[in-house]
């Protein structure tokens, strides 16, 4: 009878250690962000429909003032951010282009914003041709390769934006040091990526500048995620919304925090609808997709993918979803060929690492493993360190029987299973 006693006072025990370190990994709390969930007013959304107006009236008047058009684009991109609405950004568009065929394309600062425009909307080539007008023209070099470095960076042309930023190098400025951060990102340095991203932040604290540190802490919270630093991240996001409680994407990330490190199905999913009240994008669908996929509801994950789809038929994105709309249909045997379409369209586009990637991961799905080998050995491999890269690599190593290159990988993998998502757990110990 006693052997019957301890065993039951045994797995308490067990039960109970287990219990305090689930606790222990209980970062987030509902009265941090509650407030943000149910704001029903946006002085910056508010604030920025008045200065349409205001300036809209101003230039009805005065129609050659051309300089007005860029103000008010500049109000349509605000909305953009606040609401997600892609009317706007083409309302930018369209008034960003009248302006620069009125001033026959010679103001670089116009140029530029019509140049950040298009990267928006991943139309990197053609920004790629604005840049280089403005650099041409001359005025505010350094401003333009700044940009130059954007686009370059998007274009995989990495070789030219290593070099302007080179040119623009200051280690005071703030937008070279956020550049420099995202230079060792991608080389797969994270660490010294912080660390210029926290340099950063620190002047945009010392200037007070709102904007900058906006900015500043909601890319911390990124980089710290991705670095396993989840307290971190989550004080990060926190900080941004105290600075801005209408900052809808510091919630996607604590919704991120509350589904990947906590698995709260339940309260990631109210955030996120919460989020889509006043700022109503397709890749919200495609995380209560992934939410319900965890739960184990295929239906409603169908369904949330389906309104997803529906959503990019209803308004056009171009090619602004293209990366997800690949990951989708390479993963049901049916769509894969489409996805093989997709993935080629999309290096075109933007040729980096990560966008051939894209290419192998889908001519594996449609069985022409070699292919894929061979395609991520030229473009892939040490030259991208993303997690869901690396993922890709390691299952084309895996169809070719190359089970030596995986283990490495596997690791890393596991060491990343935050930001990949709990949907991946299984898939990585099955590699």
């Amino acid at each position: 009878m006693k052997q019957y006693k301890i065993i039951p006072a045994l797995l308490f025990t067990i039960v109970f250690i287990f219990g305090c370190e689930k606790k222990t990994e209980q970062i987030t709390h509902v009265a941090d962000y509650e407030q943000y969930l149910s704001t029903d007013k946006n002085p910056s959304v508010d604030f920025a429909n008045s200065e349409i107006n205001f300036w809209q009236t101003k230039y009805d008047k005065a129609p050659n003032q051309s300089s007005y058009l860029g103000i008010i684009a500049a109000k349509y991109a605000t909305l953009f951010d606040y609401t997600g609405n892609i009317d706007y950004l083409y309302k930018t568009e369209k008034l960003l282009e009248q302006s620069n065929q009125e001033n026959n394309y010679s103001k670089v600062n116009t140029l530029r914003s019509l140049a950040r425009n298009y990267i928006a909307q991943h139309r990197f080539k053609e920004a790629l041709v604005l840049a280089n007008k403005a650099l041409l023209i001359g005025e505010g070099k350094a401003e333009t390769q700044k940009l130059l470095f954007d686009v370059q960076m998007e274009l995989g042309d990495f070789d030219l934006a290593l070099a302007n930023l080179n040119a623009i190098k200051d280690m005071n400025d703030y937008d070279y040091l956020i550049r420099l951060a995202k230079w060792n990102d991608h080389k797969g340095d994270l660490d010294t990526a912080i660390g210029f991203m926290e340099k950063a932040r620190d002047i945009a604290e010392k200037e007070n500048n709102k904007t900058l540190k906006i900015w500043s802490y909601s890319n911390l919270g990124d980089f710290y995620g991705h670095a396993g630093r989840v307290q971190d991240s989550y004080d990060c996001y926190l900080k941004t919304l105290k600075i801005d409680p209408n900052y809808s994407y510091a919630l996607k990330g604590i919704a991120w925090i509350v589904f990947s490190h906590e698995r709260n199905t339940k309260e990631a999913k109210r955030i996120v609808e919460a989020i889509e009240v006043t700022h109503n994008t397709p890749d919200f669908y495609l995380l209560k997709s992934q939410i319900a996929q965890f739960e184990g509801n295929k239906e409603e994950a169908l369904k949330d993918e389906n309104a997803y789809f529906t959503m990019l038929k209803t308004h056009d994105y171009g090619a602004m979803y293209n990366k997800y709309n690949v990951l989708i249909y390479a993963d049901a045997k049916q769509n894969a060929a489409q996805a093989l379409e997709i993935a080629k369209i999309e290096v075109d586009h933007r040729p980096t690492p990560d966008s051939y990637s894209l290419l192998a991961w889908s001519y594996l799905n449609v069985g022409e493993n070699q292919k894929a080998l061979a395609i991520a050995k030229e473009h892939v491999i040490g030259k991208s360190f993303e997690p869901k890269v690396q993922y890709h690599l390691a299952m084309i190593y895996k169809a070719n029987k190359m089970n030596d290159k995986i283990v490495h990988i596997k690791e890393e993998l596991l060491g990343s299973l935050y930001e990949l998502g709990p949907n991946f757990e299984q898939k990585i110990k099955t590699l």
